[in-house]
């Protein structure tokens, strides 16, 4: 069976590649943060803008509009088609880095109480920011890091009561 990922521009437009059609695309890496993509005799140029890793969400630049990506990774769309939920997430008592990088900001402190969603910290990893947002509801019972620090991967950022 194929593996899919599914992606959802702007909320609104919907698309399906598989590994076939991903390795088929005609695409060249023209910088830290960008790509030139040439399809159907078209050239799009797409530069990376933000990302959020926890909800798999990009902001992206093509040709000079903005557009946010959603994508859905094989497991996820897996999920989906056999009817499961997918907000495992729930349960996190912790936020560890999903990758190296610095700390550019934290927004909450100890005792907070955020909503799901909120943002936490911004994290700048290869020259892009990515938003920490909350998995969940919850008061923060510490922060291990402070602005300016630099992170590795997994290590301790955040965690709640």
């Amino acid at each position: 069976m194929e593996k899919s990922y599914k992606l959802k521009v702007d909320g609104q437009l919907e698309y399906e590649l598989d590994e076939k059609q991903i390795s088929t695309l005609d695409l060249q890496k023209t910088g830290e943060d960008s790509l030139h993509l040439l399809h159907e005799g078209k050239s799009f140029h797409i530069k990376f803008l933000k990302s959020n890793f926890h909800e798999r969400t990009y902001t992206v630049d093509v040709n000079g509009s903005a557009y946010v990506v959603e994508i859905d990774t094989p497991l996820d769309v897996l999920i989906d088609k056999m009817g499961f939920a997918k907000n495992g997430a729930k349960n996190i008592n912790s936020i560890s880095a999903p990758m190296p990088g610095l700390i550019l900001d934290i927004s909450i402190a100890v005792g907070t109480e955020v909503q799901e969603d909120d943002q936490l910290i911004i994290l700048e990893a290869m020259k892009m920011e990515n938003i920490i947002t909350s998995p969940r509801n919850g008061t923060i019972k510490k922060i291990a890091v402070s602005k300016g620090d630099a992170v590795d991967k997994k290590q301790l950022l955040i965690e709640f009561e």
